[in-house]
């Protein structure tokens, strides 16, 4: 069994607890790898460390150029080492290696566009209705940043985070999910090879309440970015926001699939599978509440059905396997717990609603596509994460009420369309309450497109020119350039 360490100042090292814990393969369900379970102690040498970096290293002399640089190399070092990192976070997190290679091939970009971001943060001079100044504003870096990760997608999300962090100047310390920290160690070692100075990227694993929360209240952290769930981000919000951190959260969602009846039932029904079905439902962005205009949800509902239940389950490692398994075992009773409420608030069972009896799924954690339909948008399965193949239909008459239906919940990360009516897609787009709308697709994110939530699915935004400001404060510089100096005890 592979045993892991923590990875601090450009180094691995053996956790200060000397203690590790083990991470199983939701395929097999047995324990493959053992990471270390780090503690306050390893946070604070690891902040430590990351400050050091920031302030006296050889990192804090770069130029924005050079620190750009090396970002390519990262991104040229990621691409030769998808295929090994795409098939540790499947023996990890369960997900199809199809979609974690995509991924994977996909991250360099996130390096290479923010690489060539890092040298052209401007600040600009400022007209003043003062004479005898001069002012202009400066971008400095934070500091050292905490990101704080998911594990669903671990090194994609990572990128979504320290790519702008780096190219601000800033250091950073990573706390992965207890669930999946292979990847991200394993990620740790690429920084050495592609040149980065120590202390630049760092390590520690473990527990939330061993590591997480140290990490966010070191006071040498100056920024935390986390991806997780509203409730654990609230804790986190709240514990930063005690020593006025700044903070970036990216949280749930129960995000509405709108299908009008003028849609393209075909391309819409895809969507309404890839949105909810892809990754096993243990997205933030899944397409959970699919609401379908009344005068064709009879045939939605039959052309969803038939799809669905042509889906191949099994082993992720398969090309042909189409969905995979629950990631952990908590996971996989929450999801089944969700299910028996559905039943219990009256929902109609269409199709699954049970664990997987195929000899393919072995002894995985695998829950069959499960959809509800003649939901009401009251109901729990429809106003609470699920995060797992849980699907609930909605029926709604007209454009009003499915706008009524998609934003009456307490998320707003995305949403999608399927209409052939275009002044309806930007109606709708204008009016839902969400980052994200896809219209005529779903579950298409770039490195170039802001990514982030309303109401309670999160604060700040990811990805996008915008996310480098993330990690950057402004400073307002004036110089006396004549100006006579008047009364001192009066405001100039």
């Amino acid at each position: 069994m592979k045993r892991y360490e923590l990875h601090i100042n450009g180094q691995s090292v053996k956790p200060s607890t000397d203690t590790w814990f083990e991470t199983q393969n939701p395929f097999t369900g047995q324990a493959w790898a053992q990471i270390p379970r780090g503690s306050a102690q390893d946070v604070d040498s690891a902040v430590q460390a990351a400050h050091q970096a920031f302030t006296q290293g050889a990192w804090s002399q770069m130029t924005a150029s050079q620190r750009g640089l090396l970002m390519h190399r990262l991104g040229d070092v990621i691409a030769k080492r998808a295929e090994q990192l795409a098939q540790t976070e499947v023996r990890d997190n369960g997900k199809l290696y199809s979609e974690m290679l995509g991924q994977l091939n996909y991250v360099p970009q996130w390096y290479y566009y923010y690489g060539g971001l890092a040298d052209k943060v401007q600040g600009a001079t400022l007209p003043l209705d003062k004479k005898g100044y001069f002012a202009y504003t400066r971008h400095e870096p934070m500091g050292v940043v905490a990101a704080i990760t998911p594990w669903n997608s671990p090194l994609l999300l990572l990128a979504w985070k320290i790519a702008p962090a780096l190219a601000a100047g800033c250091t950073v310390v990573v706390k992965p999910s207890e669930f999946t920290s292979a990847s991200t160690l394993e990620f740790a070692a690429l920084f050495e090879e592609a040149g980065f100075p120590p202390g630049v990227f760092n390590v520690v694993t473990g527990f939330g309440h061993e590591v997480g929360s140290a990490l966010v209240g070191h006071p040498l952290v100056s920024k935390v970015t986390f991806t997780g769930s509203d409730a654990t981000g609230r804790v986190i919000n709240q514990q930063a926001g005690a020593q006025l951190k700044h903070t970036s959260l990216e949280l749930g969602g129960k995000s509405p699939n709108i299908i009008f009846d003028d849609a393209d039932l075909e391309q819409a029904v895809n969507g309404a599978v890839s949105g909810i079905f892809a990754a096993t439902g243990q997205t933030c962005i899944a397409g959970s509440r699919l609401l379908v205009q009344s005068t064709v949800y009879d045939e939605v509902v039959a052309r969803l059905l038939a799809l669905a239940k042509t889906a191949k389950m099994g082993n992720p490692m398969d090309a042909q396997t189409q969905v995979g398994p629950i990631t952990t075992p908590a996971q996989y009773q929450k999801v089944k717990d969700y299910i028996d409420v559905a039943k219990g608030e009256g929902a109609q069972l269409l199709l699954g609603g049970k664990p997987a009896d195929d000899a393919a799924c072995g002894n995985g954690w695998f829950i069959e596509p499960t959809i509800f339909g003649e939901v009401h948008n009251s109901m729990r399965i429809a106003q609470e994460e699920v995060f797992g193949p849980v699907l609930s239909i909605i029926r709604f008459d007209n454009e009003q009420e499915a706008l009524a239906i998609a934003n009456d919940i307490r998320f707003g990360l995305a949403a999608g369309v399927w209409t052939s009516d275009m002044a309806r897609a930007i109606r709708m787009s204008e009016n839902l309450k969400a980052g994200t709308v896809w219209v005529n697709t779903y579950r298409a994110v770039s490195f170039m497109a802001p990514f982030g939530g309303y109401k309670d699915s999160g604060l700040g935004r990811e990805n996008g020119i915008g996310a480098i400001g993330e990690y950057l404060q402004t400073k307002s510089v004036w110089i006396n350039s004549g100006a006579v100096t008047g009364n001192p005890f009066v405001m100039r």
